[in-house]
């Protein structure tokens, strides 16, 4: 599903709609009032210029740093032919306005060094539309002050949304380096249990042949030293991936396991005596999936269920999934909360609560084994989170020529 980039495109198309019935208004208003006060054809100029840096408006996301200059170069041009024309002053307000959207559009998303263009250039038209209203009087110029005000509220407001978004994408790599932390202190039960597998069976072996005797120089020499080195290589990789995990794990730390269906039962038990009723349906047999993703569906399932008391507390029921399908492991969780009122699990973080961006965790976590997660408003209404993960072999990744893995 991918219900929020639809979502992202309808709001913007519904933004761009009202801000042309805003332009278009504002270019109508402004020429009946120059037509009645000043007379001719003294409206066309204002209302070509804002035509065409309106439509520039509209077009922003296709080339933001191309549409904004070409906007603030229409309106210099617009300037000094008012100027030198004797027409009434440029910009415009719906010029002005159609600048500002050009110019918080280009602040907010573009690198530095072109939204210090682009601010500058708005700096340019203002300090050329205050010249052009020349001589100065003791009265205020209305066309000058509506463009400067349009530049200043269009430089807060880009760069309170540049600051917006350094926010939330520093907050996003926070929790998936959380995420990534929390999967390295699970480690050593899920690369250990295997290791120690390997020593075992290698330990087996050389039993085996001490038992058939394997005396210098006979041919189950060589097997019995590379059945040796395996123990030993074993061993020492046991040794080496304690020592890196404890350096990741805090001292306080509790020993992860991998939670089995009875620690999802006593999940769903705990959550109940808080929240609302669960249904949990579990598979008949859920042995033999590898350790991290029996792991991975608990935390699926407890961060669902968190996300249910955080952002959908008048639910009144949820319901927890657990199947086999082919060649893996389908979760769902769902509840049946109303739309309204409901905060998105994304969107609704509060800086400083360690509240909200469960869904990137979680995402962060399936996706680093091949597996896939979907969340959204379901069509008969309530929310829910479906995550799929594989149980059979991982394919090999592509290597890069530097030899790290393609990502």
């Amino acid at each position: 599903m991918h219900i929020t980039g639809r979502g992202a495109a309808a709001a913007q198309l519904s933004g761009d709609v009202a801000l042309g019935l805003v332009l278009a208004g504002t270019l109508l208003l402004t020429a009946t009032a120059l037509a009645a006060s000043w007379g001719g054809s003294s409206w066309l100029l204002g209302l070509c210029t804002g035509t065409v840096v309106g439509a520039l408006a509209l077009l922003r996301r296709r080339h933001r740093f191309g549409t904004a200059l070409a906007g603030l170069g229409v309106a210099a041009v617009a300037v000094v032919v008012a100027r030198l024309a004797g027409l009434p002053g440029e910009p415009s307000p719906a010029t002005a306005f159609a600048l500002a959207v050009l110019v918080a559009s280009a602040v907010r998303v573009l690198p530095a060094g072109q939204a210090t263009t682009v601010a500058g250039g708005g700096l340019v038209v203002v300090v050329g539309s205050w010249l052009a209203a020349a001589p100065f009087t003791s009265d205020v110029s209305v066309v000058p002050t509506v463009v400067t005000a349009a530049w200043l509220c269009a430089l807060a407001a880009g760069l309170l949304g540049r600051l917006l978004v350094a926010r939330r994408e520093a907050a996003v790599d926070r929790v998936r380096r959380d995420e990534r932390l929390a999967v390295a202190r699970e480690l050593h039960d899920v690369v250990a249990h295997h290791i120690t597998g390997i020593v075992v069976q290698a330990q087996a072996a050389q039993l085996l042949l001490a038992r058939g005797g394997t005396p210098p120089g006979s041919p189950a020499q060589p097997v019995a030293d590379a059945v040796a080195g395996i123990e030993s290589a074993g061993a020492e990789a046991l040794t080496s991936l304690r020592r890196v995990v404890g350096l990741l794990r805090d001292a306080d730390d509790a020993s992860p396991v991998a939670p089995g269906p009875e620690e999802l039962t006593v999940l769903v038990d705990r959550f109940e005596t808080r929240g609302p009723r669960v249904d949990l349906r579990l598979p008949d047999d859920a042995t033999g999936w590898p350790p991290e993703v029996t792991t991975t569906v608990y935390r699926v399932v407890q961060e669902s269920l968190t996300n249910v008391t955080r952002h959908a507390p008048h639910a009144r029921a949820v319901s927890v999934t657990v199947e086999r399908v082919a060649d893996g492991v389908r979760v769902e969780v769902s509840d049946d909360a109303p739309a309204r009122g409901r905060a998105d699990p994304d969107r609704g973080h509060r800086p400083g609560t360690g509240q909200g961006y469960g869904l990137v965790g979680m995402r962060e976590r399936v996706e680093a084994l091949d597996g896939t997660l979907a969340a959204g408003p379901r069509p008969d209404g309530g929310w829910s989170v479906v995550a799929t993960l594989p149980t059979g072999p991982r394919p090999a990744r592509p290597v890069r020529a530097t030899g790290q893995e393609e990502p």
